[in-house]
Order: C-alpha cells, then structure tokens, then sequence
C-alpha cells in the first residue's frame, strides 16, 4: 500500500500516514509514530528508527532510510521487499505444511502397527512354533 501511494505522488509523509491509517493495530501504530515524527521535521533516520525496531518492518525502514537520505525512488524498492515477504510466507506456509504430513505419520504408524503384528506377524509365529514344538 505505501509504495502505491508514493507511485500516486504522495509525499513519503502522507503516504505513511494513510497506510498506518488503512492498517490500524500494531503496525498502524508504528507506521503513525513514524508519520508523527515525519511531520515534526525530525531526520529520517530518527524518524524510521521506530519501525527498525522491529524485525518485520527493518527492511522497509532501512529503504525509506537509505531512499530519503540519498533522493532515491523507493517504490520500486517497496515492490521488491513486498514480493520478497510473499516469497518468505510461501516458503513457511509450505514448510508448514510438510511439516504436518510428518507429523501425521506416527499416530498413523501407531494405528497400523498393532494391526500389522496381529494380521501379519502372530499368525506366522504361531504356524512355525505349532510346526517346531509338535513332532
């Protein structure tokens, strides 16, 4: 959202402001005090210090940092560190899910192989021992 605000020609300011707006809860929270301190004028290291403080947002504060402090157009660098968060929440939602099937096997292993010693294995154990104990 804040790098189709700054792409639709708001003021880095601005742009912060609404996103922390749309978002609302903790984030919104953060983005507002970085809003606030935008307005006061204050450097914008100082300002992005607050979302550096945490570590899903140091990316985005490091850029608008390093965009603010050199002039440089920071949408582009917005779009590439939101594509990498999508990238980074696939690969632990697929790790997620390879986990589970993991874990689905030992109550599975533990169903069948009681089953499978009954089934399979007593009833061999009992044909030879009644072939080698009668003569």
């Amino acid at each position: 959202m804040l790098a189709a605000c700054l792409r639709a020609g708001q003021p880095t300011r601005a742009a912060v402001e609404a996103v922390a707006e749309a978002m609302g809860g903790p984030l919104g929270e953060i983005l507002a005090a970085v809003g606030r301190r935008l307005m006061l004028g204050a450097d914008p290291e100082e300002a992005w210090a607050v979302a550096a403080a945490e570590p899903a947002l140091a990316p985005l504060a490091r850029a608008m940092t390093r965009a603010a402090l050199s002039g440089a157009p920071v949408a582009d660098v917005l779009t590439r560190l939101s594509a990498d968060a999508r990238q980074e929440a696939r690969a632990l939602s697929a790790a997620a899910a390879r986990k589970v099937g993991v874990l689905a096997v030992a109550p599975l292993g533990l169903c069948f192989l009681p089953a499978f010693v009954c089934l399979g294995i007593v009833p061999v154990v009992v044909a030879l021992a009644s072939q080698v104990l009668v003569p």
